[in-house]
């Protein structure tokens, strides 16, 4: 036992922004997918949920050019020579294997896919996505129909996700989930791997105004204000009315 624990060292894997961006994607896609399917009152949850998603995922994608190493995509796109290693059992690394890259960058399309046409929805009931006044209303129920079908899509690619972290934890004993909660991970000595470095504040600070911008616009606060300007001549009429009448 001593011998073993002395081939082990400990190392930074995951940087606080991206465990944060995991935790409350989680919790933003759980609240998502329990009031859309509970529907009616929580439709308006649901769309505030999607908007947090739009703010997340942009966050991720920005964070995966300027964040730390193993943050970054270009440290874990799997090339098709590390999916065959993977396979074959030879692949070594930290971060996410390739076939765990693939998953991820599966999920951040699909939520792409899923918010973006919620953005545009309209279920003629009780919701109307922000965005939905920009096109016409025939596609706006083209996309909603979208919407539930991703949905499914999204069902079976999370219960694949789920399914591979169990199977990794337990039965090839390698702890996926521990590593996202405090940041560490415990590796063999041989080969020697280097910890990763913070990107630091200016990277942190781009990627959260870009998805702050994102969600901003996402939430049609960028769209004219018709009310406001159909109610001022009405308002002039009745303030300033002219002679004769």
């Amino acid at each position: 036992m001593n011998n073993t624990e002395e081939t082990k060292q400990r190392i930074r894997l995951w940087d606080v922004p991206t465990r944060l961006f995991h935790w409350l994607l989680v919790a933003a896609v759980a609240t998502a997918v329990t009031s859309g399917l509970v529907g009616a009152d929580w439709m308006d949850l649901h769309g505030m949920a999607g908007l947090a998603i739009v703010g997340l995922v942009t966050f991720r994608l920005v964070w995966g050019f300027v964040g730390n190493r193993h943050a970054r995509f270009s440290s874990f796109v799997p090339s098709r020579a590390k999916l065959l290693s993977y396979l074959r059992g030879r692949w070594q690394g930290l971060g996410h294997n390739p076939l765990g890259a693939m998953s991820v960058l599966a999920l951040l399309g699909l939520l792409s896919l899923q918010v973006g046409t919620g953005l545009f929805s309209n279920d003629e009931i009780a919701f109307t996505g922000p965005l939905a006044s920009l096109v016409s209303e025939a596609l706006s129920l083209r996309l909603t129909g979208l919407h539930h079908q991703l949905s499914t899509a999204l069902f079976v690619l999370l219960g694949l996700h789920v399914v591979a972290i169990l199977f990794h934890t337990w039965i090839k004993k390698d702890n996926l989930i521990k590593p996202m909660v405090t940041g560490f991970k415990e590796v063999n000595s041989s080969p020697t791997y280097a910890g990763a470095k913070p990107a630091g504040w200016l990277a942190l600070i781009c990627a959260l105004v870009v998805a702050a911008s994102a969600v901003y616009a996402a939430s049609g606060a960028l769209l004219p204000k018709a009310s406001s300007k159909i109610a001022a001549p009405a308002a002039q009429q009745t303030t300033t009315p002219k002679p004769g009448w």
